[in-house]
């Protein structure tokens, strides 16, 4: 019999009130232990994640020293701008940027930089009373990253982080601030990995800011391991002028729930939303994208490109919100899913939802298994069925591997790929 994991309020109080921090976050985590029983879950399409197991996991979490081979691999050559953190702590932290910039782990930024944490912390982005798993993130938080470049710095390398979890029966309550100042760029990407086969669980929060002529370059691949029961909430504030371009690949093997979700919310704003996936196994995942417009002539776009094998179930709701006042926005939206197996199931689900009359917005969806005309094409070419359908899903997600800034964890994607496919 599946049963349905309750809250306990008095143990998540005690939880956070052992994790501390400065006296704002001790009492930011103190509302959110008592808020959080009272919140429902996320809402979620055809999946029951009450029966999932948010919960239990202990968030003291070991200290790991030293790099291992996969994170090795995701850094290749690329040894500079980078954070590395292994169950929440700092391992690896090398910068050279110019003054001001600050790229650290979240609770060193707590310390160096209160103020400005706590600027941004869960009050603009995401918002500690919108569910639960958010405001279990704020009360329980015990790793993250930090990074802030200051007005008008421009930065051209890439900046990397690496996660890893690596506990049994641990739980991770990670939190990232990304902040590009006003008329400042930046191209960050990071890296999510397990290192461990026993149950374990990740709660996500990413919070990112693109201020007045700002632009960000944001490159993700979340790669946890089967064992691992997954939240993944990144939220996008883009201000006037500026510009957030999400770049994503979702390699989880095990249950996850997933959003992206940008506010444009000033004038002549630009989001470009891509997005990969391969479910297989038995996995269940839940895919929300959501692009809300309420800034005049902002523009919004959204591609999730979806690979379903084996009994894999995955929901895919993209929507497009057009507020009233943001006149000449644009919202434009696909998704496509492709089935390897009868017993598998993609759903798509476009959704736009108009409240302005001077608007363009469209969407595209389609489910359904390989093109028989691109399989004869290349089966006549030599090629076996199975090797041809595994470079038509190559060619099907390289939009968003193309994507990615940094040629490591191009080429880590690429890896993942490959041994999802075969």
């Amino acid at each position: 019999m599946t049963v349905q994991f309750e809250l306990d309020a008095q143990a998540v109080a005690a939880r956070a009130e052992a994790l501390g921090g400065p006296s704002w976050m001790v009492n930011r985590r103190k509302e959110a232990a008592e808020l959080a029983p009272t919140l429902a879950l996320p809402k979620v399409e055809k999946i029951k994640i009450d029966k999932w197991d948010f919960v239990s996991g202990d968030v003291e979490l070991t200290k790991h020293d030293g790099l291992t081979p996969e994170i090795e691999a995701l850094l290749g050559d690329h040894r500079t701008n980078v954070l590395v953190e292994r169950n929440g702590h700092v391992v690896y932290n090398e910068l050279a940027t110019p003054e001001g910039v600050l790229f650290m782990g979240i609770n060193e930024a707590m310390e160096q930089h209160p103020e400005l944490v706590e600027k941004y912390f869960m009050t603009e982005g995401v918002r500690v009373d919108e569910e639960r798993l958010s405001a279990l993130n704020a009360a329980l938080m015990n790793g993250g990253a930090f990074l802030y470049v200051p007005k008008n710095v421009q930065l051209k390398d890439p900046l990397q982080a690496i996660f890893t979890m690596e506990q049994a029966n641990g739980a991770l309550y990670h939190h990232t601030i990304i902040v590009a100042d006003e008329g400042s760029e930046l191209t960050y990407v990071e890296s999510f990995l397990s290192n461990t086969n026993e149950p374990h669980t990740v709660n996500a929060v990413t919070e990112v800011f693109a201020g007045a002529n700002a632009k960000v370059v944001f490159g993700g691949v979340d790669q946890l391991a089967e064992s691992a029961l997954s939240f993944m909430n990144r939220r996008g504030v883009v201000y006037e002028n500026a510009r957030l371009e999400w770049a994503l690949g979702h390699m989880n093997d095990g249950n996850s729930v997933v959003e992206t979700k940008t506010h444009l919310v000033g004038d002549n704003t630009f989001s470009d939303t891509k997005a990969v996936t391969i479910g297989r196994g038995a996995q269940k995942q839940n895919f929300n994208i959501r692009t809300d417009h309420f800034g005049k002539s902002s523009e919004g776009f959204i591609l999730i490109h979806g690979v379903q094998k084996d009994s894999a179930t995955a929901i895919f709701s993209g929507t497009s919100m057009i507020h009233h006042g943001a006149s000449k926005s644009n919202g434009v939206q696909t998704e496509r899913v492709l089935m390897l197996s009868e017993k598998a199931r993609g759903d798509a689900n476009p959704i736009l939802l108009i409240d302005e009359d001077d608007v363009m917005a469209g969407h595209a969806a389609s489910v359904g298994r390989v093109d028989d005309v691109q399989l004869y094409y290349l089966m006549s070419r030599g090629l076996s069925r199975k090797e041809a359908e595994r470079l038509i899903i190559h060619g099907f997600l390289n939009p968003v591997v193309e994507q990615l800034a940094i040629e490591s964890v191009k080429d880590r994607l690429r890896e993942v790929i490959e041994g999802k496919v075969r």
